[in-house]
């Protein structure tokens, strides 16, 4: 089964890079822009989804403007179950979009793979409304199998900017076995990781071809990195409190 999952990530992520790479390329230009005027990079998901968000936040090697939306009735530490229900929950979702700081210039990215819940939804479309640009990060075949449950009937991928679509079969699993009743292994949070890292890196790299220092933290594990840091979070903490 290792081999299987190994090669079916392999698959997943070549297919992405063969077919994709306009999209994650116009991303990122979209991102250095957003930088470049003076936004920031926001990230929101709900359950796993919300990984995406802290896997490039305060990141050694990544960039320092960019803020995750961790809401902790929507993550699974409060209640898994817990979570869930909220996240499918019309009414929670106009309540919470009220309470986030998105401007004009900043990219959201919205992760959901399944793109049917209320709450990504409402999120990206009250970011949109801000004047936001929206990306979507989602599974087109897995979220055109099922029905919305946002009160508006649409989807994710319908509401976004653009979409990367993560390629995730319909429940996540992808692999089987003759004495296992389901199917097992999800993939979405490995694509998801690895796409959001390199259109990262890809950010980084327009600012530099235009002449922009990119704001990148370094490990603080590195003597002399601290000086460094602390005046790149000086500079975003009156956008991202929790730096």
């Amino acid at each position: 089964m290792i081999d299987q999952y190994f090669t079916k990530i392999h698959e997943l992520l070549e297919t992405i890079q063969q077919n994709q790479m306009w999209t994650l390329q116009q991303v990122a230009e979209k991102t250095a822009r957003a930088l470049q005027k003076d936004g920031i990079i926001q990230l929101f998901g709900a359950g796993h989804s919300h990984l995406f968000g802290e896997e490039v936040f305060y990141r050694a090697g990544g960039l320092v403007p960019i803020k995750p939306i961790l809401e902790e009735d929507l993550m699974l530490h409060r209640g898994a179950v817990r979570s869930s229900q909220f996240e499918r929950s019309n009414e929670y979702a106009a309540a919470f979009v009220q309470t986030l700081d998105i401007q004009p210039n900043d990219v959201l990215f919205v992760s959901s793979t399944s793109g049917r819940n209320p709450v990504p939804i409402e999120v990206a479309q009250y970011a949109k409304d801000k004047g936001a640009f929206v990306v979507a990060m989602t599974s087109l075949s897995y979220s055109q199998s099922q029905e919305s449950r946002h009160h508006s009937g649409r989807r994710l991928f319908e509401v976004a900017d653009v979409t990367i679509d993560n390629l995730s079969v319909k429940g996540d699993a992808v692999l089987n076995h003759d004495k296992v009743k389901v199917p097992f292994a999800p993939t979405s949070t490995v694509i998801g990781t690895c796409v959001i890292n390199a259109i990262m890196a890809e950010t980084v790299q327009f600012l530099a071809e235009w002449g922009v220092e990119p704001p990148v933290l370094l490990s603080g594990n590195i003597d002399g990195a601290d000086d460094h840091n602390e005046k790149l979070i000086d500079r975003y903490r009156n956008r991202i409190p929790m730096l």
